[in-house]
């Protein structure tokens, strides 16, 4: 089966040399990626550039995305092959910069659209937009295809984690999602529907659950 896997950061360029980011390492999604590539899958690995882990990448075809567009932009191109799969593990940052204020000499704000901000004028102030959800477009895109998506957390408890995974595969019609992070505690839990998580104890047993999602061709 043909499956794209997601994985790393996003990052959203402030000026010509600062960005913003997640802290995501890309090496789950690029594990997972070779471990579907053992059982038989063809990958394609969609990898953050920020991207430090460095472990092998047994794939098919691996290529870089930068921004949420870029990332978006990819996805959308693969929709138009024969994709079986989606693990979207992808660390896309939930904020872009919109406008950017430097303070004058008078002490009024003044916008500053292009080139290297000016550290030493003085503070900045900078605009966050809400960069749009991808994972809420991937069943346009890719309507039979089998779609899980992540939903990682640091504040909160499991119960909370498992309720908003349970939301995205309610908001976003995916099939599966994995719940993680300190808010979530040790493992794993592979969420398919209300009240329906499998708690999984690291990495492997988590590869070898969603494969399991995989139909059989």
């Amino acid at each position: 089966m043909n499956c794209v896997v997601t994985a790393g950061p996003t990052f959203e360029t402030l000026d010509n040399v600062r960005r913003l980011t997640n802290f995501s390492t890309g090496r789950l999604g690029t594990e997972l990626a070779n471990f579907l590539t053992t059982r038989g899958h063809t990958v394609t690995l969609l990898l953050g550039e920020p991207s430090t882990y460095s472990g092998t990448r047994n794939v098919k075809q691996l290529e870089r995305f930068t921004t949420t567009a870029d990332l978006t932009e990819k996805l959308h191109t693969l929709a138009r092959q024969n994709i079986g799969a989606v693990f979207h593990a992808a660390a896309v940052s939930d904020f872009r910069f919109g406008k950017i204020w430097g303070r004058l000499p008078n002490g009024e704000l003044s916008e500053i659209k292009s080139g290297k901000l000016a550290t030493r004028s003085g503070p900045l102030l900078a605009e966050l937009v809400p960069t749009p959800k991808i994972i809420a477009g991937l069943r346009s895109w890719y309507p039979q295809a089998r779609l899980v998506g992540w939903k990682f957390e640091v504040d909160g408890d499991p119960a909370r984690v498992l309720q908003a995974a349970e939301q995205q595969l309610l908001d976003c019609q995916t099939d599966a999602c994995v719940a993680n992070g300190p808010a979530y505690g040790a493992g794993f839990g592979l969420v398919t529907g209300r009240g329906r998580c499998a708690p999984l104890a690291g990495p492997a047993e988590l590869f070898t659950a969603l494969a399991a999602l995989l139909p059989v061709t």
